[in-house]
């Protein structure tokens, strides 16, 4: 921290950034159900942490429990899910807080949308990158066995799409990096954006 006393200041976003000795950014990863991006987001929550750097981690449990309740899975409710995350996290960044979204946005127009929403400068999108086979054998939730069984129907990249994404600005392949690697390799990319 420095000597800045939010009380003494009409509080822009500078000046809590400031305040807070980072920059704001919000960090969205995408990718398959199984993937690894809740690992991920978490990981990255931790390690950003032990350096001093205030986050938020945005999943479905803490969104789709919550605000967007309201919402199933139709293709208007998942543009309108995002939508709204994309404005939640324009929040955030006004407060100075970097976010890290852990989301399947499954196309790149929904992912286009939030960028756009969002900012291009302070949107880093993370592809976390694992094949639907590596993803089925994963299956940490049972969702694969239920999709390919049929009891789950519009299933993120079985029978509804999921556009690899054409701007990511960092891939990382859980099928070939281990969870901490590629947590290091996020956080490598990361520190020299929220960096003051």
């Amino acid at each position: 921290m420095n000597n800045i006393h939010p009380a003494n200041i009409y509080l822009t976003r500078s000046n809590k950034e400031q305040y807070l000795n980072q920059h704001a950014r919000v960090i969205w990863i995408t990718g398959l159900s199984g993937s690894g991006k809740s690992t991920l987001a978490e990981g990255l929550e931790k390690k950003l942490a032990k350096k001093g750097y205030l986050t938020q981690v945005l999943d479905g449990d803490n969104i789709r429990t919550g605000i967007n309740n309201n919402l199933g899975f139709t293709d208007k409710d998942r543009i309108e899910n995002i939508r709204r995350i994309a404005e939640i996290n324009k929040l955030f960044l006004n407060c100075g807080i970097i976010t890290i979204n852990a989301f399947i946005s499954p196309t790149n127009d929904i992912r286009h949308m939030a960028r756009e929403i969002i900012g291009n400068d302070d949107f880093i999108e993370i592809f976390v990158d694992a094949s639907f086979d590596t993803c089925a054998k994963r299956d940490p939730k049972g969702l694969y066995k239920k999709a390919l069984a049929g009891e789950i129907k519009n299933f993120t990249g079985l029978d509804a799409p999921f556009d690899r994404p054409d701007d990511a600005e960092i891939t990382i392949n859980t099928d070939e990096l281990s969870i901490e690697e590629g947590i290091e390799k996020a956080l490598k990319f990361i520190l020299h954006k929220v960096m003051r």
